[in-house]
């Protein structure tokens, strides 16, 4: 399977948790293709809204262009997104973390495994508020269960 390919699949992936988890949201044509397709996936709820930039490894490091993080965050800047990077380490996951939390790796900006597991949050960790209805919080555990399978 194509590197292309790959990506697009693990976009559509992460683009239907944003929607099974009552976001709204949208992938961007040609993220990864043209010159000012900056991110992958634009999500939001009431006053949330996220730039995505997804990755896949089945490496324990991901590595980013500073190029492509910095387009990224001017373009998460103009739009008034706060901007995410999710990574899903094949058999692990994903791990949701903000830029900030990415290392310094020379040409590269990195994320490690173990950082993602320290630094980063799953989904439901990063993207819900504090759940009020007892309902709604067995729900929410529900899914964190699936996730760690």
């Amino acid at each position: 399977m194509s590197n292309k390919r790959k990506g697009s699949r693990t976009e559509r992936e992460l683009f239907q948790m944003f929607i099974d988890n009552c976001f709204r949201a949208v992938r961007v044509a040609g993220s990864g293709m043209m010159e000012n397709a900056d991110c992958d996936i634009i999500a939001g709820k009431k006053s949330k809204k996220y730039c995505i930039e997804a990755k896949s490894t089945k490496k324990t490091i991901q590595y980013i262009t500073k190029d492509q993080i910095s387009r990224f965050i001017t373009f998460a800047e103009i739009f008034s997104l706060k901007p995410v990077i999710a990574i899903r380490f094949n058999h692990q996951g994903w791990y949701f973390l903000e830029p900030k939390h990415l290392e310094d790796s020379g040409k590269n900006w990195a994320a490690s495994l173990k950082q993602a597991k320290t630094k980063g949050k799953r989904f439901s960790q990063f993207f819900h508020e504090k759940i009020k209805n007892q309902k709604t919080t067995d729900y929410y555990d529900e899914l964190r269960d699936i996730e760690k399978e």
